[in-house]
């Protein structure tokens, strides 16, 4: 017996960052929600997650729509307004440092992009998500290599998460100006480092985390919140000073294993 299978779906490179979404709602599994996250690289502040929905046709609306992280300041201010105004649907979750360093930066990250989804009013018939797979999700789901320059609606939410977290930390600066939280996001620049070496760290930065763990020792302070003892432990990669948690490698708490993390 001969088994019938359906057709593929065709992906249709001429439709650049939005072949993928294209193909999708073609077979019926629309609407598709890309799912993106700004912030975490960084040893302050808040992990911002994003899910977006965007309308299947509407690429011409979105010219020059790709990852945040790409575009300049001014263009991802002018794509916010754009997405906010277009999107059929989305929905940005803000994270703060505290809870971060209670569950650890990986599996904030993936219960972020669960609530996200969760939290659309339009349910997706399928969710991309940006460089490694998120379990538990609401609809069928696929990890995207380089989705925030492969697929438009990842693209859309790395810039809603971007842009939100962004004007985040330049609010925070008002209240933590040694720091030049405004700038540098806070990312591990040498201007941030050199904060944290003369000042110590704040309320708002990831305790869990060997440059700032580092910096309160040196200053005899102590973590203002909870830092659970699974992510304690900590390093600083030094390609850019990204920090990565030793802990959250080791435990993950069920979660999988982290295959990327933030330029």
């Amino acid at each position: 017996m001969t088994m019938l299978l359906p057709p593929r779906a065709v992906v249709r490179g001429s439709s650049g960052n939005w072949a993928l979404q294209s193909a999708l709602d073609r077979r019926g599994l629309g609407p598709v929600a890309g799912v993106d996250e700004a912030g975490r690289g960084a040893c302050a502040g808040p992990l911002v997650v994003a899910a977006c929905v965007l309308r299947p046709g509407d690429a011409a609306k979105f010219d020059g729509l790709t990852d945040s992280k790409l575009m300049t300041a001014l263009a991802r201010d002018r794509m916010y307004d754009k997405v906010l105004s277009r999107a059929v649907d989305h929905a940005v979750i803000v994270v703060p440092a505290s809870e971060v360093d209670r569950i650890g930066i990986h599996v904030t990250n993936i219960e972020g992009m669960r609530r996200a989804v969760a939290q659309l009013a339009t349910h997706p018939g399928y969710v991309l998500t940006d460089g490694f797979r998120v379990p538990g999700l609401t609809a069928p789901s696929m990890s995207v290599l380089k989705g925030d320059q492969a697929a438009a609606c990842v693209a859309a939410a790395s810039i809603l998460a971007k842009v939100t977290r962004d004007r985040i930390m330049a609010d925070l600066h008002g209240s933590y100006p040694v720091y030049g939280f405004d700038v540098h996001k806070g990312y591990c620049t040498p201007e941030h480092t050199a904060a944290l070496t003369e000042h110590g760290p704040c309320a708002e930065h990831r305790w869990s985390y060997a440059n700032v763990t580092s910096a309160a020792l040196a200053h005899g302070m102590t973590a203002p919140h909870r830092v659970a003892r699974s992510v304690a432990a900590t390093a600083v990669v030094q390609n850019g000073a990204l920090p990565i948690s030793i802990g959250e490698l080791a435990t993950r708490e069920g979660a999988e294993q982290m295959t990327r993390a933030e330029a």
